[in-house]
């Protein structure tokens, strides 16, 4: 499953200050990978894009920018996950990781083509995903990364194609270093998707917090009763003497 192409219907903009009557959508996503993947290079490149301003970075790699993505006010978080993932018997640890996994509402999944051992870690990432959100349809993206270097490939793109057909996700190979654009699709996706998933959901408690309304009564037994009583109310007139 390959990655649409958006980058013409995809906008990222400073919010005015006078926009408040704009609704202001939460979206929360996480980065993981190991630390050779790239993960941070491609989270600050996307933010650090020209036209989307400033951003601020918390405590614990939590990169947090208020944009305006195709109409819509957007407070959007990213996580840069800890790299230093060890992977014993198809598990993937690494500090907190569980705590990420619980928090974020979509995943994007990195590896860098250089890498083989990064590569690896991508199906226990999934797995530990999966045992969070089992029922869920919560979106995840691979994404293989330094791909303008050619030279020194140990993944080859098939096999990230192969992966992400396998599990069910969108894929895509991108170069954080020579395509911004490719970046920025990457979130937009995410972003998109998240986004679809946040209204089903609502939607979804809406209608199961739905009162049916009561039936209307019948037409027909109104009539009757109207009848009744005005004739309950008519006097029968007194004989003349």
């Amino acid at each position: 499953m390959r990655l649409p192409n958006m980058s013409s219907n995809f906008l990222l903009a400073p919010i005015p200050e006078t926009a408040d009557y704009f609704t202001v959508r939460d979206i929360q996503m996480a980065v993981m990978g190991t630390s050779s993947a790239g993960k941070t290079a491609m989270i600050v490149r996307f933010l650090t894009k020209k036209f989307i301003g400033d951003y601020e970075t918390n405590t614990g790699n939590l990169y947090s920018r208020l944009v305006h993505i195709e109409g819509e006010q957007i407070s959007l978080q990213i996580q840069d996950t800890p790299g230093c993932l060890q992977v014993e018997d198809d598990v993937a640890q690494a500090p907190d990781i569980s705590r990420y996994v619980h928090w974020a509402e979509g995943f994007l999944l990195v590896y860098s083509i250089t890498d083989y051992r990064s590569y690896q870690c991508i199906r226990p990432l999934y797995q530990q995903i999966r045992k969070v959100h089992s029922n869920s349809k919560i979106p995840i993206i691979i994404v293989a990364n330094k791909g303008d270097l050619l030279h020194a490939r140990q993944v080859p793109s098939d096999s990230g194609i192969q992966l992400a057909n396998e599990l069910g996700c969108a894929f895509v190979e991108i170069s954080t270093s020579e395509n911004c654009e490719d970046v920025c699709d990457v979130f937009q996706h995410l972003c998109k998707e998240i986004s679809k998933v946040q209204t089903t959901s609502a939607g979804d408690k809406r209608r199961g917090s739905h009162v049916p309304r009561p039936k209307s009564p019948n037409m027909q037994d109104l009539k009757r009763r109207f009848k009744q009583a005005l004739s309950s109310k008519v006097k029968t007139p007194s004989p003349v003497a």
